[in-house]
């Protein structure tokens, strides 16, 4: 099976060996794609011969020619979001920090599912798109969305065993010496604040690993990958940890010299629900969660 990772700068480039043509040779590397998603990928525009884009399925290839397929959305930024990866099934966003996933009683318009709604609605009304997986408001980083219920629903129901890796950088108040692992059953109270518990009787249980990147007498970066997702897990298992996430007030934080929580979704990378393909996507780490250590 192929692996393709995917960032805002990363294409895939081929170099023909033979002479053939555009579709027969795109199709010949992509053979976890479907024929017709090929040629949406082509029609599309985001196929390059050259350097010099093109949509035509019977342009002559010959042997040196480099052929690159390049994210469709890669410049798409909207408010809020930028779309690192669009296709038929799925659509990939980069979410920044203040941004709601979905609305809430206080916020119904400026949330990430809004404003990609509006996205592939201009291209047609009947257009949809479904929520997999959320991220909290404060938090920033890579979320997945669905462009039909079935799809939406067939990953949710194998998110265990689709999602292959999901990667957190969190930056966490005093110094963190070694990396661990945290288990605990995780509640959420009437002020809708998640508590922690060693009972297995009291909640669902939330496993989170986490790994020193970096540290100082003040602040401590931390990658972490989580086991379960529950909501909040991160948050309070730093807590429990005694080393709350930087800007965390609801759990515990100090200080806030970033001017916002110090969590990001760094990466993720699971099955394509329709390919079977094994997608990476990897979003930047805040360039203000690394300053104080350099």
């Amino acid at each position: 099976m192929n692996k393709r990772t995917r960032t805002q700068k990363q294409d895939t480039t081929w170099v023909v060996k033979e002479k053939t043509e555009v579709l027969k040779f795109l199709i010949e590397m992509m053979p976890s794609q479907s024929r017709k998603s090929v040629k949406s990928i082509l029609s599309r525009g985001q196929i390059f011969v050259n350097g010099k884009g093109t949509t035509q399925f019977n342009d002559e290839l010959v042997p040196g020619d480099r052929v690159e397929i390049r994210s469709a959305a890669s410049n798409i930024k909207l408010k809020g979001i930028q779309i690192f990866h669009e296709d038929e099934d799925i659509i990939v966003v980069e979410k920044e920090a203040g941004v709601l996933s979905i609305a809430s009683e206080k916020e119904s318009k400026i949330t990430a599912y809004r404003l990609l709604s509006d996205y592939v609605q201009k291209k047609n009304p009947r257009n949809r798109i479904f929520v997999v997986h959320r991220l909290d408001r404060d938090t920033s980083g890579v979320m997945v969305f669905a462009r039909r219920r079935e799809v939406q629903q067939k990953l949710q129901n194998a998110w265990k065993n689709a999602v292959k890796e999901r990667t957190y950088i969190a930056l966490v108040e005093g110094t963190v010496t070694e990396g661990g692992k945290i288990t605990s059953w995780l509640t959420e109270n009437k002020a809708l604040i998640m508590r922690s518990s060693k009972n297995p009787n009291k909640g669902k249980k939330a496993v989170t690993r986490y790994k020193v990147l970096k540290s100082n007498k003040k602040f401590s970066l931390l990658k972490v990958n989580l086991d379960t997702g529950r909501k909040n897990q991160i948050r309070v298992h730093m807590q429990d940890l005694g080393h709350p996430i930087v800007g965390d007030k609801k759990y515990g934080a100090q200080n806030n010299p970033i001017r916002r929580i110090g969590l990001h979704a760094h990466v993720i990378s699971f099955n394509h629900p329709v390919t079977g393909e094994l997608l990476r996507f990897e979003s930047k780490v805040p360039e203000e969660f690394t300053r104080g250590f350099k």
